[in-house]
């Protein structure tokens, strides 16, 4: 009887973390996905990604007004690295195998090649966004 209730109990558990691994997993996916299309329409409200100068004013304006009403968690810096994301990845919504924080750290990369390189690496080493950063430091070294 005893380990009926360990079982119960032991159930319980599983059944909650697979819950929060799924709802990380969703809150991941539509953060991403708000953020891609935070970038997308900047870019569009600035008339496209070639308008750099009048794109940093309005970023500035629209990061101030939105830093007021949520914080800065939702100021500039996140409208700059959301127009990156669009730019960077402008055919590609989500990309639920990496956080955006992984993200936030790529962004840094301005080539392409190196940027889907270590976008892989994160995804089948399953690198945390520490041992990615530790990895790219060490590569740049060598």
């Amino acid at each position: 009887m005893e380990e009926q209730y360990y079982t119960e109990i032991k159930n319980l558990i599983e059944n909650y973390e697979v819950n929060a691994r799924v709802r990380m997993l969703q809150d991941n996916s539509e953060k991403l996905q708000m953020n891609w299309n935070i970038g997308r329409l900047l870019v569009k409200a600035q008339g496209g990604s070639k308008r750099a100068k009048y794109g940093d004013n309005l970023i500035n304006k629209w990061g101030n007004r939105l830093f007021l009403i949520y914080g800065k968690s939702y100021g500039k810096e996140l409208l700059r690295r959301c127009r990156l994301y669009y730019l960077y990845f402008p055919k590609s919504s989500t990309m639920s195998s990496i956080s955006w924080s992984h993200i936030v750290e790529l962004l840094s990369l301005k080539n392409e090649n190196e940027r889907t390189y270590y976008i892989n690496q994160v995804i089948l080493n399953h690198l945390s966004v520490k041992l990615m950063i530790d990895y790219l430091m060490l590569i740049r070294r060598i």
